[in-house]
């Protein structure tokens, strides 16, 4: 287990008990996202939890059995508490924790709940039964549930105090929130082929033979499955490359969580990448005690390290 002490500014009873419901709800709902958070200081754990909340709770909605007109009706009244909690109105005492526990996150750090709204609208497109025909169309997609879960993030993390390219940093956890929802794609192929639900681009089915779709636990009949997935894992590691370029403008803390939570992934599609089927048998995960390694390999640098060897070998090359 990896355990960080860290001392936190008070907070009143209220609000403390709707950041415990918070950390209560990501840590059992969200095991990869509240491993790597936990490598955080106490009040940026704290309001990433409530980003978790908030927006598990908006997947929620998405994911349940409500008729689609009630599922669109929640969202837009989410969206409503949303303004209220940038307008500074939840109270303290308020009786919604997750409401309490965000407005006090977005008072304490500069979060832009902006992108809360993207995730809503994605949310929507799914209840709406979208599907994508390029990769550019579910890149929009994308960035909404995951690029943008990205960029709130960065304003709890901030970036350290000159960090050389720091202007770009919301473009590297943007990308870096594509890399992760890629690979969660890949992950649940068939769990969303049973909901219904279809996200790689119709291109790439068609390209690979596999538009018939994967509700069964085998590959369609005649089609390239490994070829698909391998293409996508392609995709998945060139966004990873390029959002990990973002460690280095992270502190060590923040930095750990990222790559922690990064890394967890990129373990997840080298997995997948080995053995493409087995996201059609069950959903592909990794053990504890492989979390716990890349926790501590986040925690010692050695990730941010290597990218920031990386972008200095690059940059040496252009000016040659």
């Amino acid at each position: 287990m990896i355990r960080v002490v860290d001392s936190a500014p008070h907070v009143s009873a209220p609000v403390l008990a709707a950041y415990s419901y918070c950390e209560a709800v990501t840590g059992q709902q969200a095991r990869n996202f509240a491993y790597g958070i936990r490598l955080l200081p106490t009040a940026k754990r704290r309001a990433m939890s409530a980003l978790y909340a908030f927006s598990r709770r908006v997947d929620d909605i998405g994911d349940g059995d409500l008729a689609d007109e009630v599922k669109l009706a929640r969202l837009e009244d989410t969206r409503a508490l949303l303004t209220r909690i940038r307008e500074d109105e939840v109270e303290e005492d308020d009786t919604d924790p997750v409401a309490v526990a965000l407005g006090h996150a977005a008072r304490a750090f500069p979060i832009p709940l902006a992108g809360l709204d993207e995730l809503i609208d994605g949310v929507q497109m799914d209840v709406r039964g979208e599907t994508y025909e390029t990769w550019d169309d579910l890149k929009a997609y994308c960035r909404c549930v995951a690029g943008a879960i990205g960029r709130l993030s960065l304003g709890v993390f901030g970036t350290e105090p000159g960090a050389r390219g720091a202007e770009r940093a919301a473009e590297y956890a943007d990308t870096l929130g594509l890399a992760l929802q890629l690979t969660n794609i890949l992950r649940d192929v068939r769990e969303d082929a049973e909901g219904g639900r279809t996200y790689l681009p119709a291109d790439d089915l068609a390209k690979f033979g596999c538009s018939a779709g994967f509700r069964a636990p085998t590959p369609p009949e005649g089609s390239d499955f490994a070829g698909l997935v391998h293409f996508e894992v392609r995709r998945a590691r060139a966004l990873f490359a390029e959002g990990y370029r973002l460690l280095p403008m992270l502190d060590r803390r923040s930095g750990a969580c990222v790559a922690a939570m990064a890394g967890i992934y990129r373990r997840l599609l080298d997995r997948i990448e080995r053995d493409p089927e087995a996201v059609l048998r069950g959903r592909v995960s990794l053990p504890g005690h492989e979390k716990a390694y890349v926790a501590v390999r986040g925690l010692s640098g050695l990730d941010t390290r290597h990218v920031t060897r990386h972008v200095s070998r690059r940059s040496v090359r252009r000016r040659a």
